[in-house]
C-alpha cells in the first residue's frame, strides 16, 4: 500500500478553550495535527496529550488530535503534512527532525511545536534557541547522548569489541554524527564497523545478514529511516545478536537496552509551549527548550535469551527494566 494513502488519522479529543484560557467559548475546538513517522502514537505524542490535560485541558471538550504517521517512510512525510495543512490545523506537534522539516516546508504561517528534533538552529529551522523568530519552537534533541549510548552499550556488555552500525545514507543528521562515533568507539576500544544503506531492501539485507559472531552487537541511529530499528529487532529475535537503541520503544518491543532523554516527559514539555501558544504567546517569542530527563532502559528477558548477565551497577542506573 502506498504509504501516503496508509497514513492514518487517530481522533483524540473535541471543542477547545474558553474554560480554560478564561474567554468566552469559541465555535469551533482547536486543532492540532501530531505528524511522525513511526508506527502510530508515539511516547512524546501520548506524553503531549497527557500534558494538555494536566493543565486542565479536558479531552473531548477542550481540545482535537489528530495524528499522522507513515509507517516509517519518511518520503511520505511532506505529504501528510500538506494534508494536516489544508485541513486547517491551528497547530502542528511534530516528532522527530524528519517530521518538523516537512512541516516547516508545509507552512510558515501555523505554529509548529516540534518534540526531539536535533540541531534545530543548523537545519534553518529557528534563528537560535533563545529567540526561535518564526512558526516554529519546541523541545530538541541531544546530541551528547551519542556516545554515551555506545559507552553504556559496552557496560551492558563488557566484552563489546566490534559493533555495525547502519545508517540511512541520505541522513544528513546521522552523517554529521558519525565523527562522534568514531570518537567514542576508540575511546572505547571498539570497531565500528560503519554501513550507510539507500532503501528498506538494502537495510534490511545488510542487518538481517549479519550472522552472530562478525559482530558483537548493533548500535541503532536515532532515527527511524528505513525501518533501520525494525530490522534491528528482527536481527536480535532471530540471529541473538544484542542491540542498542534510541528509544525505549525499542526495548518494549524485545530490543536489549536504550539511552535517549524521555520522549514521554518531552511531550509533556512540549504541551506547555503548546499551551502558552494557543493563549496568544508567538512561537518566535518561546525559546527552544532541551529535554528535562534522561532514561536508560534495560530488558532482562531479552538479556536471558541471549545469555548475558547485566552487571548489577548497570541495573542499578536503569530507570525502566523489563522483566
Amino acid at each position: 500500500m502506498n504509504p501516503t494513502l496508509a497514513v492514518t488519522l487517530v481522533v483524540l479529543g473535541t471543542t477547545l478553550l474558553g474554560a480554560v484560557a478564561g474567554t468566552a467559548q469559541p465555535s469551533r475546538p482547536v486543532r492540532i495535527g501530531a505528524l511522525t513517522e513511526s508506527w502510530g502514537p508515539t511516547k512524546s505524542i501520548v506524553g503531549f496529550r497527557d500534558g494538555l490535560q494536566e493543565l486542565g485541558y479536558r479531552e473531548n471538550e477542550h481540545f482535537v488530535l489528530g495524528v499522522r504517521f507513515t509507517q516509517g517512510e519518511t518520503a511520505a512525510l511532506p505529504a501528510a503534512a500538506r494534508e494536516l495543512v489544508q485541513q486547517g490545523v491551528d497547530l502542528l506537534l511534530t516528532a522527530g527532525t524528519d517530521a518538523t522539516r516537512a512541516a516547516r516546508t508545509a507552512t510558515d504561517r501555523i505554529p509548529i511545536v516540534f518534540v526531539g528534533t536535533s540541531d534545530p538552529v543548523g537545519l534553518g529551522l529557528v534563528q537560535s534557541f533563545a529567540r526561535p523568530g518564526g512558526n516554529v519552537t519546541g523541545i530538541t534533541d541531544l546530541d551528547e547522548l551519542t556516545p554515551k549510548r555506545l559507552e553504556l552499550f559496552k557496560d551492558i556488555i563488557p566484552s563489546l569489541q566490534k559493533v555495525l552500525l547502519p545508517y540511512d545514507v541520505g541522513d544528513r543528521e546521522t552523517a554529521a554524527q558519525l565523527p562522534a562515533y568514531r570518537a567514542a568507539a576508540r575511546g572505547l576500544g571498539v570497531v565500528l564497523v560503519e554501513r550507510p544503506v539507500r532503501s528498506q531492501a538494502e537495510a534490511q539485507a545488510t542487518i538481517g545478514g549479519v550472522r552472530k559472531g562478525e559482530v558483537d552487537g548493533i548500535l541503532a541511529p536515532r532515527y527511524l529511516a528505513l525501518n533501520i530499528p525494525g530490522f534491528m529487532l528482527e536481527a536480535t529475535a532471530r540471529r541473538g545478536i544484542p542491540a542498542m537503541f534510541h528509544d525505549a520503544f525499542f526495548v518494549e518491543q524485545g530490543g536489549l537496552a536504550s539511552y535517549s532523554a524521555s520522549r514521554y516527559e518531552s511531550g509533556r514539555q512540549a504541551a506547555r509551549l503548546a499551551d502558552r501558544i494557543i493563549k496568544g504567546v508567538k512561537p518566535s517569542d518561546l525559546p527552544v527548550e532541551r529535554p528535562t530527563k534522561l532514561e536508560l532502559a534495560i530488558n532482562l528477558r531479552t538479556a536471558r535469551a541471549l545469555g548475558l548477565t547485566i552487571p548489577q551497577p548497570v541495573l542499578l542506573r536503569a530507570d525502566q527494566v523489563i522483566e
